[in-house]
């Protein structure tokens, strides 16, 4: 261990969960350690060196791996495993106005939906412009038809995303933008409300023209290159007007529905394609899935971080600091190796593999920002912790543009390197005399060099969850629930890297309050303590940061709506916002005190679960619904019906009384081929109600059931234009299944997208049944009867997967994806 380094960092035992994700998610073989898998990383990437240098190339990655440099997890998962997967965690893929086929380089709908099914099966997360599909309504000339919309052919990518296992194991990642002059804009907006798009993160993006007009409380131009159905004006610019509206409008319905439920994002597209180093080569209008890398068409990017923590010399004393020094030289040997990735990565595409070669992009970043400051006693909220973060961004700017230059020298500048050019971009305009002038004289080797990922899982498995990119810590200690092979629950207390430090060198942690001031917490600061430490830390990043503003609950909307413009005025990229809500629930949930009971698994058992042996006598309130849909066979019709009785009980202290579902029944054609699999179907699912089983768990699992007969069309859902849009399920089981389902939602039972509804959710529920009119069907739940959470959790099964800080979170059980 190098004497400069941390003197207690490595001394501390891994945590239980860091061992876990690293052996779930990046060893692979016979690997079980951190320092197997460095090894695989180092000896794959030098093997792409010259035969001299590859074994000192070798030997200088490993050191820069253990010195704090975190590549990314496509990196660390597939590098020298024989895999055909990517090394590239970012990708946007373009995508035009026609069906299938190419126009000029551009592939149609249906070309551009295989392309990205190829890319994610590689490992590899996509961003798209839809800007291009014409509107909903427009004119088809060639069928003499109406176009349906962006929205509408997202729905197809969402299901190929959703179909589409990953390399790794895992699914794919998807962002989706539109831009603000779009005519279908406000459609996309809404396009969450429903419950839509669960394999999308969502973007608008917005122009400067489009915020002047905002602030000057002027009208704006919705527009498009194909002709509306009603011919309204034709720009000189080639588009037609298909409406004019007041900005201010529009933009409030972009931040009402960001408020509500957490998106869409904000991409300020003028201030990204004016901050490009290849403004002069090329056009951004999308990121990657968590929107660290503004891209063009078959744009792609690698990442990796350094670990700030590692970087901390005597740490929580008078004398601690930062190792500049040290952070150069680890800086430098992570460009090259980042620069080697391009060149040792599969390309799903060969058209990614070109803009590889041509550009050269890579995004080197740094994690644990939030636990180094707390370290050197400094807190994220304030001007001295915004200056630092600022100092490590200029230090690690001009370290990675400097080995870029050496890369140059021996290897050659990127194909698309214009020095006129280049050195005239806003950005390389910042860079110091002597880089520019080094630049000038030797090219350089990467067109980007800098990025701020999410690192949510490397961060557990490398840096004993060092804080998350460039986040603050949400919570010191909290606990995360992983399900076994076996179905049990296993609980571990997973603890923020400065924390444990602290708690290692003897001092007591037993009282948050009596910590020291710099342990400020996520949720502590304010939502404009986020926004600046962004401010102070984007002008030194070439790319783009992945950052989330976590404002509390009840956060005025006045206020909300003036981050967005703030973030405008204040030069950043773009922003995204997490507010705990009715819709998404909370960020995260911190463990409870160790005397407090468990709370139950959201999905995994009833609220006031209870023992029914035998039916209780009297009547029990029933709904019946009738039921049509349409296999190969031809269309049938049944009827379902759902018993419910009253429960009363005790729970958290509090008096309840729920209802819950105690009898299932379909009655069956005795001579019918599927008369025993609907009665036992039935029959078990009262029995799973009877013995306080999860019914929506149950559900969830029937609609998981495939045949071989062919798809079963059975009900709609109901898009946030209004359209209904048909429901096709795997099997006639899947399709009851959902029957059910809807009937639970309307009833109030299950929430939205078929999760548990808490017991005091149904408590309310129930005391107002007796004014609250039955839900027709198709219509929306009542306010207050249904409490949406999130897409199902891959690890717990709860309906409790969120994104926050640009990861996939699980507020049931803290299981993390989708990160770097």
């Amino acid at each position: 261990m190098n004497a400069s380094d941390s003197l207690f960092a490595n001394a501390m035992p891994t945590q239980d969960v860091s061992a876990d994700v690293l052996r779930e998610k990046y060893a692979k073989g016979d690997e079980t350690t951190v320092a197997q898998v460095r090894a695989r990383v180092a000896r794959a990437l030098a093997a792409h060196e010259a035969e001299p240098l590859r074994l000192e190339m070798e030997q200088l990655f490993l050191w820069a791996q253990d010195h704090g440099f975190v590549p990314a997890g496509r990196i660390n998962s597939a590098a020298g495993v024989g895999l055909k997967a990517t090394l590239m965690n970012c990708f946007v893929q373009p995508v035009g106005d026609a069906i299938s086929g190419r126009a000029a380089g551009t592939p149609g709908i249906y070309d551009a939906i295989a392309e990205s099914a190829e890319t994610m099966r590689r490992g590899g997360g996509v961003g798209y412009d839809f800007s291009a599909i014409r509107p909903a309504g427009s004119l088809v000339k060639g069928t003499q038809s109406r176009a349906s919309g962006p929205v509408s052919y997202m729905a197809v990518f969402d299901a190929s995303c959703r179909t589409v296992e990953s390399a790794g194991a895992r699914r794919g990642a998807q962002m989706g933008v539109l831009r603000i002059d779009h005519p279908d804009i406000e459609t996309f907006i809404a396009a969450k409300d429903g419950g839509a798009f669960s394999n999308f993160n969502l973007s608008v993006g917005v122009t400067d023209a489009f915020m002047r007009a905002v602030l000057d409380d002027g009208e704006f131009e919705l527009t498009h290159a194909a002709e509306p159905a009603e011919p309204i004006r034709l720009r000189p610019d080639g588009r037609w007007v298909y409406r004019t509206v007041r900005a201010r409008d529009l933009w409030d319905r972009v931040i009402r529905s960001t408020y509500d439920h957490a998106e869409p994002g904000v991409l300020f597209l003028d201030r990204i394609n004016g901050e490009n180093n290849l403004y002069y080569a090329e056009t951004l209008s999308a990121t990657n899935p968590c929107g660290e890398q503004p891209l063009p068409p078959y744009g792609c990017c690698d990442l990796g971080s350094l670990n700030l923590t590692r970087f901390v010399r005597q740490p929580f004393t008078a004398q601690a600091r930062f190792d500049f020094d040290t952070l150069r030289e680890v800086a430098a040997v992570a460009v090259r190796m980042l620069d080697l990735a391009l060149d040792a990565t599969e390309w799903p595409l060969p058209q990614q593999a070109e803009e590889g070669r041509n550009k050269r992009r890579v995004g080197l970043g740094f994690l644990g920002l939030g636990s180094a400051l707390v370290m050197l006693g400094l807190r994220y909220d304030a001007d001295d912790g915004r200056a630092f973060a600022a100092e490590v961004a200029r230090e690690l700017r001009d370290a990675a543009y400097g080995a870029s230059v050496e890369l140059a020298r021996e290897k050659g500048p990127f194909p698309l390197f214009d020095p006129e050019q280049y050195l005239d971009g806003a950005f390389a305009q910042r860079l110091p005399d002597d880089l520019r002038e080094r630049i000038a004289r030797h090219g350089i080797r990467n067109s980007h060099l800098l990025s701020i990922a999410p690192t949510g899982t490397i961060a557990l498995a490398f840096a004993d969850n060092a804080s998350n990119g460039i986040e603050p810590a949400f919570s010191w200690v909290y606990q995360r629930k992983k399900r076994m092979p076996d179905d049990s629950m296993r609980v571990y207390e997973v603890a923020d890297h400065a924390w444990r430090l602290y708690r290692h060198l003897g001092n007591d942690v037993s009282d948050d309050s009596a910590l020291p001031p710099q342990f400020v917490t996520a949720l502590e600061m304010s939502a404009q303590d986020h926004l600046r430490m962004m401010a102070a830390v984007q002008p030194y990043v070439d790319s783009a940061i992945s950052k989330t503003v976590n404002v509390p609950a009840d956060y005025p909307f006045d206020d909300f709506r003036d981050l967005y413009t703030e973030a405008w005025r204040a030069g950043l990229k773009g922003l995204a916002t997490y507010r705990p809500n009715d819709v998404t629930g909370s960020v995260l949930s911190i463990a409870p005190p160790p005397a407090a009971a468990a709370p139950a698994e959201p999905g995994d058992v009833d609220p006031l679960c209870r023992r029914f042996e035998s039916r209780p006598p009297g009547e029990l309130e029933s709904v019946t619904s009738k039921v049509e849909y349409t296999t190969q066979e031809g269309k049938k019709t049944v009827y379902l019906t759902i018993s419910f009785m009253r429960v009363e009980g005790r729970l958290g202290g509090r008096d309840l009384a729920i209802e819950r579902p105690f009898e299932f029944f379909m009655p069956a054609n005795q001579r019918s081929e599927g008369h025993q699999w609907i009665t036992s179907t039935m029959r078990l699912l009262s029995l799973a109600a009877r013995a306080g089983g999860s019914i929506a768990k149950a559900l969830a699992d029937m609609r998981a059931v495939v045949w071989e007969k062919g798809p079963v069309r059975c009900g709609h859902l109901t898009r946030a234009d209004g359209v209904q849009v048909p429901m096709y399920h795997d099997s006639e089981v899947a399709a009851i299944a959902f029957m059910l389902q809807q009937m639970l939602i309307r009833r109030g039972f299950l929430e939205p997208y078929g999760g548990q509804v808490s017991a005091e959710r149904l408590d309310r529920l129930l005391a107002q049944r007796a004014t609250v009119h039955a839900v027709p069907a198709g219509a929306a739940a009542p306010a207050g009867t249904a409490e949406a959470t999130g897409a199902k959790c891959p690890e717990c099964g709860a309906r409790a997967l969120h994104k926050v800080d640009g990861c996939t979170r699980c507020t049931a059980c803290h299981y993390l994806g989708g990160c770097a």
